[in-house]
């Protein structure tokens, strides 16, 4: 597996990047026996120190709050339209009856619809996530991949995800030589 696919993983499912990391570590004991050179990498540490990823997770995060509250506007005026119904449904026709209980499924309809298009697997905040974060992701993928093949590293792992990595020396971690690549001197 290479270091981009660790690093999409990465951003994922834990639990996917656990299997992943056992797979490899499987295959790597069944591998010849010569000396491996692996090397560990804080990317919590990596991206919380680059401005264009606080920049984008900003602005994700205004966007997201935008939109999460016109799919409430919407939601808080169909349960209005609910409780003015409840209200009134003694006075009603069943013809009235019918046009506001439409209306009401129909204002229903826009919120999850609206809510969907803006949150859904494929909506605007994955797009706009996509948009923002993968240039960044690439970027430090290849000084990643970079610092490795100068260090000439098999392996590198990610010291804060949830691997099960019980020690690692910090001889070994390779984090600030990665954002000297990228050109932050920390």
């Amino acid at each position: 597996m290479n270091i981009k696919k660790m690093i999409n993983v990465l951003m994922g499912s834990r639990q996917m990047m656990v299997m992943c990391l056992s797979l490899i570590i499987c295959a790597l004991s069944f591998s010849p026996a010569r000396a491996q050179k692996f090397a560990l990498i804080d990317m919590d540490y990596v991206f919380k120190n680059i401005p264009a990823y606080e920049r984008a997770n900003e602005q994700l995060s205004q966007v997201s709050k935008k939109w999460q509250a016109e799919v409430d506007a919407l939601t808080t005026e169909a349960q209005t339209m609910y409780k003015n119904y409840q209200n009134e449904v003694v006075f009603l026709s069943k013809e009235q009856k019918k046009a506001k209980q439409d209306a009401i499924m129909e204002k229903e309809k826009q919120a999850s619809e609206l809510k969907r298009k803006y949150f859904g697997p494929e909506g605007e905040l994955f797009k706009k996530r996509t948009a923002l974060m993968t240039p960044i992701q690439d970027e430090v993928y290849n000084a990643v991949k970079d610092v490795a093949d100068l260090r000439g590293y098999q392996l590198v792992l990610d010291r804060a995800s949830d691997t099960g990595i019980i020690f690692g020396s910090p001889k070994i971690d390779i984090s600030d030589e990665v954002l000297r690549k990228l050109g932050y001197a920390y």
